[in-house]
């Protein structure tokens, strides 16, 4: 029976294997290679895709920002101009104001007292003058009492001099009160300081 040596074969069977094997490692090298790759790159554009939403977004707020600060601006500089607007109306209601003041004044001034100086803080007013007598003070008083314009009168000094025609240095202290537009309208009430003065009577 003839002998076959096989161990040539075997030998090249077992090279062949070992070169599949480092091909087929090889292979899966490479895959594994191309697919960190590949995910390295999706992070990457992931991360570069949020990077420019922040981006935007980073933007946008800027942007949101100064508009919130020129609404609040344009707040500022509403509210400045209604306190303006409010200063002229007081201004413009309080010019007819003061001439139906001044005009009540004179009406509530009895006979006998003589005022020497009138000043104005706000709506309170201060009189300071001279009198015959402190009936005619008290007569004065009642009258700013009586009045539409002038209210809460309040005597602050009054100093009784002896000889002379007026007796009696005084400071009286009164409130601005705004009168309804009918009663400024039906004019002036007839003469209370007069009808006071007739029931106090001379000194």
């Amino acid at each position: 029976m003839p002998r076959i040596n096989l161990l040539p074969w075997r030998e090249a069977q077992r090279k062949e294997r070992k070169v599949a094997f480092v091909a087929a490692l090889g292979g899966a090298a490479v895959c594994a290679f191309v697919v960190m790759g590949a995910v390295y790159m999706l992070y990457n554009a992931m991360i570069d895709a949020q990077q420019r939403r922040n981006e935007l977004l980073t933007s946008q707020i800027q942007v949101l920002d100064r508009q919130i600060e020129e609404i609040n601006g344009l707040e500022k500089t509403k509210r400045q101009f209604i306190a303006r607007m409010r200063i002229i109306e007081k201004l413009q209601r309080s010019r007819p104001e003061i001439v139906h003041v001044f005009d009540q004044i004179v009406k509530t001034l009895p006979n006998g007292v003589y005022l020497t100086s009138v000043t104005q803080k706000g709506d309170h007013l201060k009189f300071t003058g001279i009198a015959q007598s402190s009936t005619r003070v008290s007569a004065f008083m009642r009258n700013i009492d009586a009045s539409q314009w002038m209210k809460n009168p309040s005597l602050e000094v009054i100093e009784s001099k002896s000889g002379g025609a007026f007796g009696s240095n005084f400071t009286l202290d009164a409130v601005e009160s705004s009168a309804d537009v009918d009663a400024a309208a039906a004019g002036p009430q007839p003469g209370p300081g007069r009808r006071i003065m007739a029931s106090a009577g001379e000194p």
